[in-house]
């Protein structure tokens, strides 16, 4: 049997790339990449040359069997998405679950997660969360969100900028117009930034400020 290594890669600065995802990179009979041009890239600046092979959530479906057969057959795959751990809100999960089911090992490395420093940097509790990702973008969206106004753990939710404002004023909606937010962006890059206060404060900061780059909102709670 063969082994699967769920490797994270970098969120913004590539500098935090470990020296361990490195070497399995460059040992690995066979990358998956969730999108071969955006991980050549990453390849090419650690002068990793191993064969690639796409892998995504349009493919992964007709693929994973080819995958488990290869592993079957004894070789070392690693897995990579085109930022952070893949799985989370990325394509993952699927061929974690065929390797578990025939008994192939997985192993995934330590790193990097958007939302682990956009939850330690929020000042709000992270003693206790929710890991919410995505909302459906239409059906089922107002279904989830009034599901959650009871909920006391720290809710953390992935957007696009182009639809935070939009869903920031469903939250006020929602949560209430009082609740406290901070929306961090472009984490671990140039121009990082968090913004936080209110849901009324914040929507009125990125009325004014277009908001760009990569989303994580880390919101409230309900108090008890």
């Amino acid at each position: 049997m063969g082994k699967l290594y769920v490797v994270p890669t970098p969120v913004g600065n590539l500098e935090d790339m470990t020296f361990r995802a490195i070497r399995i990179l460059k040992e690995a009979d066979l990358i998956l990449a969730e999108d071969t041009r955006t991980s050549g890239i990453l390849l090419k600046h650690f002068e990793i040359k191993n064969a690639m092979q796409s892998h995504h959530k349009f493919n992964e479906h007709k693929t994973v069997e080819g995958i488990i057969d290869r592993l079957k057959a004894g070789e070392t795959i690693a897995l990579i998405s085109d930022a952070g751990t893949p799985g989370i809100s990325d394509p993952g999960f699927l061929v974690v679950r065929e390797c578990v089911r025939n008994g192939i090992e997985v192993q995934c490395l330590p790193g990097a997660t958007a939302f682990v420093p956009a939850l330690v940097a929020s000042g709000l509790p992270n003693d206790r969360f929710c890991f919410e990702g995505f909302l459906p973008q239409k059906k089922g969206r107002m279904t989830r969100l009034n599901v959650l106004a009871e909920e006391e753990r720290t809710m953390i939710f992935y957007e696009s900028p182009y639809r935070l404002v939009k869903t920031l004023t469903q939250f006020i909606e929602v949560f209430g117009a009082e609740r406290q937010v901070s929306v961090c962006r472009e984490i671990s890059k140039i121009h990082e930034e968090s913004v936080r206060g209110t849901l009324q404060e914040v929507v009125a900061h990125f009325n004014a400020i277009e908001p760009r780059g990569e989303i994580v909102i880390i919101l409230a709670g309900k108090e008890n």
